[in-house]
């Protein structure tokens, strides 16, 4: 039973980082057509008035696109509480980066305290 949810989380590992990267490559496409189309405009001589439509439909774009990053980011979080509620809490999903401690303590049910002082 442990192995088929080891399997399981394993797969669902890697379709959510699947999916952090897709949305991390569109933001940084994004914002790079963003930045380059004033810089063209500049270059050619163009009126500010020209394109500026499109400019704001890019930025707007962007700013979606950080919103659904940050939906993934809670996925993942909600993912990892899913991981520990499973009991594969002990266990490494995935190769990616160590997680920060904010996301390491994820449960809602547990928070960082003090340590008491003697």
């Amino acid at each position: 039973m442990l192995k088929q949810r080891r399997m399981v989380a394993e797969k669902v590992a890697e379709s959510l980082y699947e999916s952090e990267a897709a949305i991390d490559a569109a933001l940084a496409a994004t914002a790079k057509l963003a930045g380059l189309m004033p810089a063209i405009r500049s270059d050619a001589n163009l009126s500010a008035l020209i394109g500026q439509s499109a400019i704001e439909k890019a930025i707007e774009t962007v700013s979606a696109l950080g919103m659904a990053r940050r939906s993934i980011v809670e996925t993942h979080k909600e993912l990892t509480v899913a991981q520990h509620d499973i009991g594969l809490g002990a266990v490494m999903v995935g190769t990616g980066p160590e997680k920060p401690l904010s996301a390491r303590l994820a449960r809602r049910d547990l928070r960082a305290v003090e340590p008491h002082a003697a």
